[in-house]
């Protein structure tokens, strides 16, 4: 049994009491317990204002904690089977470029996925590390990159034994887990360390019911979404510690590189009650949203046309588990593009999905669902099918092939660029990072040349009126490449 008490809330506590102290503040922020911004207070209240206050000793200090921060964290650690946690404020992006930072120096080598979040880039771009990029299985019944496979991350770490990393994602923004334990044994022979971006899978501890977490299979580092799918605040995260191989002194140093000096106590007092509830009373809100999940499914599957995925993919190459929390359609069968479908549905029934992409939309359940919330998407999804032609507005389009990495991210970064038409940049080497976001995941990144298939799939992308972002160019007519002379 643990001698930590989680049903405390260490950190929340301080604050209460300081917003109860009444205390006069002569410190930031300036607007002074919302009384310089009346607007705002009058719309979301007079409290969570008072609670919007700066580091000081009652308090505890982010970047050095030693009272109620680091308490809250040790909760944290023990909740998730860590060594060691860390509250993000910069979202899991801040997490994941730790865990690349702390894991590799200038020229070391990380074998990552290809459809890793653009945070993972950025932690390439700033550590200096060389990525290896692992081709993901893909989906040819839905056109979405899954999981790695145990025999591509073997054969890679046997071509790149001098790697020093390790990157999985678990589970993929669709559902999909790797068999990550695996993955953890065969690096841990080779003295890799096993980082993990865990964005998607903050709550999958809490309920036997879920893939195996991170720190479960025995990876040295993780970063979750708390805010995700574990109910705190928009952009608070965790990054988890357990390792012989990363000293937790490293970690502390590259945080404190990272770390914004002004955290949010709102947002850390979010984590503090998250971590409370899911610790708790976890699994219980858990097996409810499974059932929701489940049910939600089960409903779509029925509707003519609609596609709605889930366990029957494990088995399938890249899918050794699935969260059943992330309900994707796909769409393929009733003529319908993901983009066209998301949009419908929040014009014409005020409902906003998760992402999308030419063939799926992808919406998730979680501990805040209830029958109605779900009874509402079903039914529009039955409303929409209902009026589609069933024809592919689309046919066949296929996912671009990883680009030819000519140059390292970071030097590619910081190298001269030229700008020129996109339809113009076939053989040129890319300077910034393109994605449809969400999810995040680039379709080429500074670097790699641009061929003529990954031309005309941005091109279809914007043609669908995708959110194409990372091009300085709001709209992708035009993209910087390398000035090579």
């Amino acid at each position: 049994m643990s001698e930590l008490n989680q049903d405390t809330t260490p950190l929340f506590d301080a604050v209460k009491k300081y917003v109860d102290d009444m205390v006069v503040q002569f410190h930031v922020p300036g607007h002074k317990q919302g009384k310089g911004i009346e607007e705002l207070k009058d719309y979301v209240g007079d409290k969570v204002l008072r609670m919007d206050a700066n580091a000081m000793k009652e308090l505890d200090y982010l970047n050095n904690p030693t009272g109620a921060i680091l308490e809250s964290e040790k909760l944290f650690a023990d909740a998730f089977n860590a060594d060691k946690a860390y509250f993000l404020v910069n979202g899991t992006t801040s997490g994941v470029q730790a865990m690349i930072m702390s894991s590799c120096n200038p020229g070391d080598e990380v074998i990552i996925p290809r459809n890793a979040h653009k945070s993972a880039i950025g932690g390439i771009i700033l550590s200096g590390a060389i990525p290896v990029y692992v081709q993901p299985e893909i989906s040819s019944r839905l056109a979405i990159p899954m999981g790695v496979t145990v025999d591509n991350i073997k054969k890679v770490i046997e071509e790149h034994p001098h790697a020093k990393a390790v990157f999985i994602i678990n589970p993929t923004y669709y559902g999909a887990a790797s068999d990550i334990k695996s993955i953890v044994e065969i690096a841990h022979k080779k003295g890799m360390a096993v980082i993990v971006d865990e964005a998607h899978g903050a709550h999958m501890g809490f309920n036997k019911d879920f893939p195996i977490t991170a720190m479960e299979a025995g990876a040295d580092m993780s970063a979750a979404s708390i805010h995700k799918t574990a109910g705190s605040m928009t952009q608070s995260s965790i990054l988890l510690l357990k390792s012989t191989i990363i000293s937790s002194d490293r970690v502390g140093q590259i945080l404190n590189l990272l770390y914004t000096s002004s955290a949010s106590y709102v947002l850390m007092c979010s984590l503090d009650i998250a971590r409370k509830q899911l610790a708790t009373k976890g699994c219980a809100m858990l097996d409810r949203a499974l059932e929701l999940a489940r049910w939600t499914r089960n409903e779509i599957n029925k509707i003519n046309g609609l596609y709605a995925f889930g366990k029957e993919l494990i088995g399938t190459p890249g899918c050794y588990d699935f969260d059943e929390t992330k309900i994707g359609v796909n769409l393929k069968d009733i003529g319908l593009t993901g983009y066209y479908v998301e949009s419908v549905l929040r014009k014409d029934y005020n409902i906003q999905i998760e992402l999308s992409d030419l063939y799926n939309i992808l919406g998730i359940i979680s501990i805040g669902d209830t029958k109605k919330s779900v009874q509402i998407i079903v039914d529009a999804l039955a409303n929409i099918a209902s009026k589609a032609n069933n024809k592919d507005a689309l046919g066949t389009i296929i996912i671009p092939n990883n680009p030819k990495v000519v140059v390292s991210p970071r030097n590619a970064f910081y190298s001269p660029k030229k700008v020129v038409k996109l339809e113009d940049a076939v053989g040129e080497i890319s300077g910034e990072m393109i994605m449809a976001y969400p999810p995040g995941i680039p379709i080429v990144c500074p670097g790699e040349q641009l061929s003529k298939d990954i031309i005309k799939y941005i091109t279809i992308l914007k043609n669908q009126n995708c959110q194409i972002q990372g091009s300085s160019d709001p709209y992708t007519n035009y993209i910087k490449v390398l000035d090579i002379k």
